[in-house]
């Protein structure tokens, strides 16, 4: 089975200079059809205005990601991290038994563009911990490792067995991924335009869910900018 979530269909929530779009229920949004997708439980497109913060809440029992497509985000948090991610770095704070945190737009005068994604731990009340790595060089071809259970190919080591990969495609440049049946997932689009399979097209914001899905996943670049595509690996 294959699931579409386009853009256009998630849910909204504006204020205070976040303009977000949630894929999945979150905040004051809610959908029961949309409640996650095996432990993806959060991913969020945000766009912060210059200045803009969320405000320091505490978590718990959540690995929560942070990925700059755009801009520069501060974080801070009760662990004592007090960092900048720049464009494509990519933050990980794994809340286990809770802790405090807080993000903004590090700029005053240059909006931030950022994915917020949370996943499920494989158990609680871990000792809190977190973690960062820089940008994947620009020029880095196929499927790069931002993310997994082992922390393999220099990715951050999260506490689930799932992975995040990042692809960048010019016009006419592809991936390729076999896909287990027995596990899940979810593509999204954080920029361009790409087509799936040789027939899906989708643009910044659309997404892809794949369950009991086997064979090659394709994906190509398309569009004037380069793609920029995110693939979650899941258990099912």
């Amino acid at each position: 089975m294959i699931v579409q979530r386009p853009a256009a269909a998630r849910g909204q929530s504006s204020h205070d200079g976040r303009d977000g779009r949630l894929t999945f229920s979150f905040g004051g949004y809610y959908d029961a059809a949309w409640m996650g997708f095996g432990p993806l439980r959060v991913l969020n497109e945000v766009r912060l205005a210059p200045g803009a913060a969320f405000e320091t809440q505490r978590r718990a029992n959540m690995e929560i990601l942070a990925y700059v497509v755009d801009g520069a985000l501060a974080h801070r948090d009760s662990l004592g991290d007090d960092v900048v991610i720049g464009t494509g770095g990519l933050h990980w704070l794994s809340a286990g038994h809770g802790v405090q945190h807080g993000e903004a737009n590090a700029s005053a005068s240059e909006p931030a563009h950022v994915l917020q994604m949370w996943i499920q731990p494989s158990r609680l009340n871990h000792e809190p911990a977190r973690a960062g790595r820089d940008a994947i060089p620009a020029d880095a071809r196929g499927w790069m490792l931002l993310a997994s259970h082992e922390g393999h190919e220099g990715s951050l080591a999260i506490r689930q067995d799932a992975s995040i990969s990042q692809a960048r495609l010019e016009r006419g440049a592809e991936v390729r991924r076999e896909l287990d049946p027995s596990r899940l997932y979810w593509l999204h689009l954080a920029h361009g335009e790409a087509t799936v399979n040789g027939s899906t097209v989708l643009r910044a914001g659309d997404a892809l869910g794949f369950q009991d899905e086997g064979g090659e996943l394709v994906v190509q670049g398309g569009g004037e900018t380069p793609a920029l595509v995110l693939l979650f690996d899941l258990p099912a």
